[in-house]
Order: structure tokens, then C-alpha cells, then sequence
């Protein structure tokens, strides 16, 4: 394996194993806001209760969160010095304006909120939670206004060979941070309601002490989860039409769309021959695909044999090809995860609406399971949209091949590569062990020693 490949490996595994926390704590940092909301409000003690006891969880999560998240920037140093001296201009003023302005924001009213308890009055203790909530949205909005810019770059000139920024308010205003920011936004809803159902249905199944928490925890998480995932749902139709314009090819791959069609089936299940372009077996739905990018059953959908040709007069000989079969794969694992997070909610809403817990135990169970659903689609979805736009880091403009560090060494990058696997691991072990131990203590260990 050359020092590319390596590098390519290493930011994939640190970036997946990263993401894992992220939209967790962009969730539930919201969720919890709305709990003690509703705490200051009816001056319930089952809602203060339950806002310490999702917070503890968040806690750990954050914590996590921070420390495989220092490792991201460095290896922008480390491995990929060409990427950064090419968009250092660009991404120096969303990143800088994320850790001065966003999580410093976040990191310092959680300190107060996590010590305020006693000190503050209870709309104070509020505020300070959803400047936590507000922090942690608008760091993830900086950046996505990076990753924007290599999806869909603009705003800049290159100068000298490199990225120059000229207009910031185009950076900001790029039209795909406002369909990919919602869509991570409400992937954080989802993500932080299907943790709250399934620790609350493991509760519900076991029978523990305070009932009634994990019951209204359980129907607050099913509504929170269902508008989160429906948002998903729509914001992804979005993203995805945003991709037919800007990024065609990375569509043509997620669809294994080997030659230009109009009108434009979807594929169910197809095995390709990707060597030779071609389908081995597909099962199509017609007009489908042409539909969901143009919102009419005609219109053409440009398959990748055109596209190729159109890149090469475009930007020179090579291949522009992504790996299609990763592409075509994690694109259909996000969404299968995706509308069986929404059947799941679907089945659970109604009931929890009246007030009716006595779901089957099996149900209960599965909902424990489901707890990794939003995981899985958050994981396969970046490595789509990651994947699906190679051979670019920056799209158009600079390839993948020219932007690993030229003095990096295979020994280093394979060095680093196996410490950062280990240690995010390890740090998944022990995130896994601490919200498993809380988890499982309940709100009645707060009765206990708070």
C-alpha cells in the first residue's frame, strides 16, 4: 500500500470513528434543552430528573466527541500538507470562526451548565443549556461551510497554485451547505432519539424503579426521532438533486448508472461489472430515478461512460470514475437504515401517544439494537459522499493524488495509521463501558447520589 492509499485510510477510519459521536451530541444537546424546558416550565421533578440523567450521557459522549476530534485537524498537517497549503486561505475562516466563536461557546456554558445546578435560578440554568444546544449546531454549520467548499467550490481564485479566498459571503451562502447543514442537523435529532428509545425501552422491558421517566422519555424520543427522521428524509431528496447538478458522476455511481438515460430507471439491486461498465444482473424501477432528479418521469439522468468523456475534455486525461460499487453499496445502506429508523417510529408513535407502553418484548429488544441504526447511516453517508466525489478532494479543482504530503513516508503514515486505530478503539471501549454503566443505573441512581 503507497503513502496515499495509507493517508486515504487513516482519515476514513478517524473521521467515521468521529462522526460516530458528533451527531449525537448535536441531538441530544437539543433534546435535553427541550427536558429541562419543560422542567422550568411545569416545575416537575420527573423532567429535572430525566435532564440530568440524559445529560450525564451526553457528557461522556461530548468528552469523547473532543478528544478524537483534535486528531482531524492535525492530519491535515500531517498527511495532507498539499490540501492545506492549496485551501488554507478558504478553510482558515470557518474553522477559526468554529473553535472561537462556536465551541468555545458550547465548551464554556456546559461547564456552567454542568456546575450552575445550585448557583444559578432555573432560567438562567436554561439559557446556559440552550446556548450549549445553539453552540453545537453552529460549530457543525462552520464546518460544513469548509466541506461545502470541496463539494462545490466557489468564492475564490487561484493564485500562485492556490485556493484564494475573494468573497466570504459566497463561502457561506455556497448552496450546498444549506442542503447538506439540515440534513446533518436532523441526522443528529434522529441519532439522539434512538438512543433515547432504546435505553427507555430497555427500562420499560426490564420494569425498573421511576416507570413513568422512562415512558415519558420513550414518547418524547419517538416524536423527536420522527420529525428528525422525516427531515432526513427530505432534506437527502434534496442533497441528492443538489448532487445531480454539481456532482453528476457521484450520482451516476451511488446508482450504478453506466450509460445516460432519459427517462432514467432507479436500481433496486444490480451487480455490476465494474471493470467493463456494465450491468451482470439489475432489478429497475422505471422512470424512477428521473423523478427524483428532476421531479418528472422524463428528463435525462447522464450515466458515468458520458460523464467520463465530458470530465475528460473538461480536465484532461484520467479516470474520473469513483469507486462504484463502494458508492452504489453505502448509499443503499444509509437508506435502508434510514426507512427502517422511520417504520420503527412509525409503529412506536401511535401507541406511545396514548400512553400505552406494553409493547412486545421482542419489539423492546430491537429497539436496544436499533440504537446503532443511526450510526450506520451516518457512517455509510459520509463515506458516500466522500468516496463518491474521488478522484477530488476538492471538487474540479484538485485531485486526491496531489494532495497527500509529498514527504511523508509509508512507514510514518503506517505508523500513525495503527496508533490512531488503537487509540480511537480504545476510546469507543470506553465510551461504549461508561454509557452502558449509566445507562443502566437509571434515573434512580440519581435518588441516590446525585
Amino acid at each position: 500500500m503507497d503513502v496515499l492509499l495509507l493517508a486515504r485510510l487513516q482519515f476514513t477510519i478517524t473521521t467515521v470513528f468521529h462522526f460516530l459521536y458528533v451527531p449525537l451530541t448535536l441531538g441530544l444537546s437539543l433534546f435535553i434543552a427541550i427536558l429541562e424546558t419543560m422542567y422550568v416550565r411545569t416545575g416537575d421533578e420527573k423532567y429535572k430528573r430525566l435532564t440530568k440523567f440524559w445529560g450525564k450521557l451526553f457528557l461522556i459522549n461530548f468528552a469523547i466527541g473532543v478528544a478524537t476530534g483534535l486528531v482531524q485537524e492535525f492530519q491535515f498537517g500531517m498527511n495532507w500538507s498539499e490540501f492545506s497549503r492549496f485551501v488554507g486561505d478558504i478553510f482558515g475562516a470557518p474553522l477559526a470562526i468554529e473553535a472561537l466563536l462556536a465551541f468555545f461557546l458550547e465548551s464554556t456554558f456546559l461547564g456552567i451548565w454542568i456546575f450552575g445546578w445550585e448557583k444559578l435560578s432555573k432560567k438562567m440554568h436554561l439559557a446556559a443549556m440552550w446556548l450549549v444546544a445553539i453552540g453545537s449546531n453552529l460549530s457543525a454549520l462552520w464546518i460544513l461551510v469548509a466541506n461545502s467548499f470541496m463539494q462545490h467550490p466557489v468564492g475564490y481564485v487561484i493564485n500562485n497554485g492556490r485556493a484564494e479566498m475573494v468573497d466570504f459571503f459566497a463561502l457561506l451562502m455556497n448552496g450546498h451547505v444549506w442542503v447538506q447543514f439540515p440534513h446533518v442537523f436532523f441526522t443528529g435529532m434522529s441519532t439522539a432519539a434512538f438512543l433515547v428509545i432504546g435505553i427507555s425501552a430497555y427500562h420499560i422491558r426490564r420494569k425498573s424503579k421511576n416507570p413513568e421517566d422512562y415512558q415519558t422519555s420513550f414518547k418524547f424520543g419517538v416524536i423527536f426521532g420522527l420529525i428528525g427522521i422525516i427531515m432526513v428524509i427530505l432534506f437527502g431528496h434534496n442533497q441528492a438533486q443538489d448532487m445531480f447538478n454539481i456532482q453528476p458522476m457521484k450520482m451516476a455511481a451511488a446508482e450504478a448508472l453506466w450509460d445516460s438515460e432519459d427517462p432514467a430507471a432507479m436500481s433496486l439491486f444490480t451487480i455490476g461489472d465494474e471493470k467493463n461498465r456494465k450491468d451482470v444482473f439489475a432489478i429497475k424501477v422505471p422512470y424512477l430515478l428521473s423523478i427524483l432528479a428532476h421531479n418528472s418521469p422524463s428528463g435525462e439522468v447522464k450515466g458515468i461512460n458520458d460523464l467520463q468523456k465530458e470530465y475528460e475534455s473538461t480536465y484532461g486525461m484520467g479516470d474520473y470514475v469513483p469507486p462504484v460499487a463502494i458508492s452504489y453499496w453505502t448509499f443503499r445502506i444509509m437508506i435502508g437504515a434510514g426507512f427502517l429508523m422511520l417504520l420503527l417510529l412509525f409503529i412506536a408513535v401511535f401507541p406511545a401517544m396514548k400512553n400505552k407502553f406494553n409493547f412486545k418484548p421482542a419489539f423492546l429488544k430491537f429497539l436496544i439494537w436499533a440504537i446503532s441504526l443511526p450510526m450506520i447511516a451516518s457512517a455509510t453517508g459520509w463515506i458516500f459522499t466522500e468516496v463518491g466525489r474521488q478522484p477530488w478532494t476538492v471538487f474540479g479543482v484538485l485531485q486526491t493524488k496531489n494532495s497527500v504530503s509529498p514527504t511523508v513516508t509509508q512507514g510514518e503514515v503506517l505508523f500513525s495509521l495503527i496508533v490512531f486505530t488503537l487509540v480511537y478503539s480504545i476510546l469507543t471501549w470506553i465510551e461504549f463501558t461508561l454509557l452502558r454503566k449509566y445507562a443502566i443505573a437509571g434515573t434512580e441512581s440519581l435518588d441516590e447520589k446525585e
